[in-house]
């Protein structure tokens, strides 16, 4: 089925923050994204590639993300989205999502891009604390959330913004279930309909590898981290937050639509320096630096690095387990031709985490408890990986018709 959503990768920062590996460009802290040549000069590969992709039928969401989108101005963005309008066209009431970082700009920017049609935004606050932001490597400060939230609380009210989330980040060094219940306490009182709510990953390449490698790193045992995980599920049910996928919650109509399409394993446009899609079956990963994509794009339609049919296994299976409603096993497992006894091998690995409970098995249905089964997900996810890998050195039967 031709995928009815898009991603837009923006790499442009101001600064790489501590914890990223995403394919990012940093421009300094000064830099201003309507004046730079090297966004403009991106802007317009960006524009090839979706005015000559294949096309398809309306999109139903589009995401622009980073980066810091926010770097654009509104009219850069009105024209991505004109450019998407012509190729694909917009499906009436499209969700039409924009990252904005609370340093980057102000409320008449947020004017000009709700202007322009966005009616979506994700702010990426990740913390209150200024000495955690500080950490981290972020640009804006606590005040600088604060203001912008109240910015978006306003819009909202006036009905220009349908819905906004915010971004935080637990497991953080010097992180506690004191400073994190705070935490909480102040994004719940700034009222976004929507929050999601990520562990920190150390990565490789990054600055915090680099300073875990040298023990300059102190992270949270891995019991706090879970009782963290805990007391925001506790901290936002309370007020009102649908826990839906492990990572986010959302008031009742406010669960982003794009974000579901990935966890659906359903299809999706990916345009970009970095960007990952998988239109009409095919998953594709864009080059991942500026000259690599454009290179991509001069080859007029060659497959790029790491193309590969179809969503993986594994993948589908750990996606959708992430999800509050889980995954029907007996659907995926006949997908990929799998035998009842090798299905049930896994059941017997994951045994311990059904007898506690974590884990149910409701008919064809698995699905991950709600809280502690989703907060202990990786642990879960891991065992499931390592039962793949070892089944994929075994010979599998044909898929079934």
């Amino acid at each position: 089925m031709d995928p009815r959503s898009a991603y837009v990768h923006i790499p442009f920062c101001h600064r790489r923050c501590f914890y990223c590996d995403f394919p990012v460009v940093p421009l300094g802290d000064r830099a201003d994204g309507a004046t730079s040549g090297s966004v403009a000069a991106y802007l317009r590969l960006l524009h090839q590639e979706i005015a000559t992709s294949p096309g398809g039928p309306p999109l139903a969401t589009v995401y622009l993300g980073g980066g810091t989108p926010s770097m654009l101005s509104s009219a850069q963005v009105a024209g991505i989205l004109e450019v998407l309008a012509r190729r694909f066209g917009l499906a009436p009431g499209a969700e039409l999502s924009l990252e904005l970082d609370p340093a980057s700009f102000d409320e008449d920017r947020l004017a000009g891009y709700l202007a322009a049609g966005i009616n979506r935004v994700s702010l990426g606050g990740q913390s209150f604390d200024d000495g955690v932001l500080a950490d981290l490597g972020r640009r804006h400060r606590g005040a600088d959330l604060r203001e912008a939230a109240g910015w978006l609380h306003r819009a909202r009210r006036r009905g220009a913004l349908a819905s906004w989330s915010l971004d935080l980040i637990q497991g953080l060094p010097r992180q506690n279930t004191a400073n994190w219940d705070h935490q909480l306490g102040e994004a719940i009182a700034l009222e976004p309909p929507h929050l999601s709510v990520y562990d920190l990953s150390i990565e490789p390449g990054t600055v915090f590898e680099r300073r875990l490698a040298r023990g300059d790193l102190a992270l949270p045992p891995e019991d706090l981290a879970a009782d963290l995980m805990d007391l925001t599920w506790a901290r936002l049910t309370a007020a009102g937050y649908g826990h839906y996928e492990v990572s986010n919650y959302a008031l009742p109509g406010h669960a982003s639509r794009h974000n579901r399409v990935y966890w659906s394993g359903a299809g999706w446009w990916g345009f970009g320096v970095g960007a990952t899609g998988a239109p009409r079956g095919r998953r594709r990963a864009h080059p991942r630096t500026r000259a690599g994509y454009a290179e991509w794009l001069a080859a007029q339609g060659e497959e790029p690095a790491g193309a590969e049919a179809g969503m993986p296994f594994d993948e589908r299976l750990m996606v959708g387990l992430r999800c509050r409603e889980g995954v029907n096993m007996d659907r995926l497992s006949r997908q990929e031709g799998l035998e009842e006894s090798q299905l049930e091998g896994l059941r017997e690995r994951l045994g311990a985490y059904e007898r506690r409970g974590l884990l149910r098995v409701e008919g064809p249905r698995w699905r991950l408890a709600d809280p502690q089964g989703l907060a202990l997900s990786n642990g879960v996810l891991r065992e499931m990986l390592a039962w793949w890998q070892e089944l994929e050195r075994e010979p599998l039967p044909a898929p079934a018709a």
